[in-house]
């Protein structure tokens, strides 16, 4: 076997093959002796059969397979002999030029992965957020605990903030209905900001059977691009207006979260502790995006475009069949891989280097970490000892916390070598508005 090797870029190679024709020619005469063995054709016993005929019946898928197979070794011979690391797979094609005819020739174009070397760290200053649980922030949470469990009883008021408000809209723009712009019987929850403040705005105040019509702009930047940046004009009924009604905080309450012995007292111990791994998970997640970002910016490389467009094929395919699942048509779903490209462009980098830090530094996940991780994670459910059992069952079953622990790894190296700056933070800060 003989092989050459072209540069055709910063990451492109084009690798070209010659087999001798004897070699195949060997193989393919091998593989007929073995079929006449076995092969069974009318008027012959097992083993008799005409070697002329076995050549005549089944001599061109054989010469097809022993081509294919040979292509394919040799072409992974050829690689590990010139020591090649392929991204993505590689294009076979026809050796351009007039071919030998006592050899079977043949060029495979691919990309190779990148050199990587990672830039200076110390530069980068990484704020990690110091904050604690408190009592009010149990108390808190309590409130959203209620808020949610909240009934509703009819209110012979204006409607106000927090209150559940029944209505029936139509939406115009320059005189013609808009798709999302028409609802019977919607119910808007005012404070919440699910609605655009102006229509918050404008029921606030109306009454059951009230009727109002007034007019808002929608924002530039809103998720409906057809209406974005546009006038509507509304036509709004008040249905009915209702003030919400929290549940005592008691026994029957505490029971409700799974406190078996109703005790305030426990369930405030449970909130906490849910509250702390909550936000330990996180400072955690805040620091690993900084690290990560560090990281990247500090190795420049070209980024194999073959890994680019399987990674955007791929959360195109992701996306459409999310899509699929909230009930969208498939012949409505306009999803490309171009959409995706940029995304996919640094989701590759980033992992490339991820790779390239594991493999230069031992980073890979060790069984007493996954296996740390594995427990943490059951803390959560009701027997900790049955979910760290079933993990365990399945080796594929620990592929995630594997992941986890790598990047753990690589966010330690990080800060090990980057400035590190303790931040003071609340809880509030940290959880956003969900938790206030």
């Amino acid at each position: 076997m003989q092989t050459s090797l072209e540069t055709l870029g910063q990451l492109e190679r084009r690798l070209n093959v010659a087999v001798p024709l004897d070699e195949i020619e060997s193989e393919v005469g091998k593989r007929l002796a073995r079929l006449a063995k076995n092969v069974k054709v009318p008027g012959f016993r097992p083993g008799k059969v005409p070697m002329k005929m076995v050549v005549q019946q089944y001599g061109p898928q054989v010469r097809s397979d022993v081509i294919s197979d040979t292509v394919q070794s040799s072409l992974n011979e050829a690689i590990r002999g010139q020591n090649l690391r392929l991204a993505g797979y590689p294009k076979i094609e026809p050796k351009s030029g007039e071919a030998a005819a006592n050899q079977l020739e043949f060029s495979a174009v691919f990309e190779v992965y990148p050199d990587i070397q990672v830039g200076d760290l110390s530069g980068a200053t990484i704020e990690r957020p110091l904050a604690t649980v408190g009592p009010q922030d149990v108390e808190d949470t309590i409130e959203v605990l209620r808020k949610q469990r909240a009934t509703f009883e009819p209110a012979d008021r204006p409607a106000m903030h927090g209150d559940r408000v029944i209505v029936d809209f139509s939406g115009r723009i320059d005189g013609v209905e808009f798709n999302g712009g028409q609802a019977k019987d919607f119910a808007i929850m005012i404070g919440e900001g699910r609605m655009l403040p102006e229509f918050e705005a404008a029921v606030t105040g109306m009454s059951a059977g009230e009727e109002k019509a007034f007019d808002l702009t929608f924002p530039e930047d809103y998720h409906g691009k057809e209406v974005a940046g546009k006038k509507a004009d509304f036509n709004l009924t008040v249905k009915s207006v209702a003030t919400p009604v929290l549940p005592p905080v008691d026994a029957d309450f505490a029971r409700l979260f799974g406190v078996a012995s109703g005790s305030i007292d426990d369930l405030k111990s449970e909130i906490e502790a849910n509250l702390k791994f909550e936000l330990k998970r996180k400072i955690e997640a805040k620091v690993k995006e900084q690290a990560l970002a560090a990281l990247r910016q500090r190795a420049e490389f070209a980024i194999p475009r073959s890994l680019v467009e399987q990674e955007s094929q791929s959360m195109a395919q992701r996306m459409a069949e999310e899509l699929k699942q909230q009930g969208m048509k498939a012949e409505d779903i306009k999803v490309t891989p171009d959409m995706f490209r940029a995304n996919a462009e640094e989701r590759v980098a980033l992992g490339l280097v991820l790779s390239e830090v594991v493999r230069k530094e031992g980073l890979g996940a060790k069984p007493e970490q996954v296996k740390a991780m594995v427990q943490e994670a059951a803390q959560t459910y009701e027997q900790p000892d049955a979910v760290v059992r079933w993990h365990y069952e399945k080796p594929e079953r620990l592929n995630e916390f594997e992941a986890l622990a790598v990047e753990r790894n690589v966010v330690d190296w990080v800060l090990a070598r980057a400035q590190v700056a303790d931040t003071p933070a609340t809880f509030a800060e940290l959880m956003g508005p969900a938790k206030n």
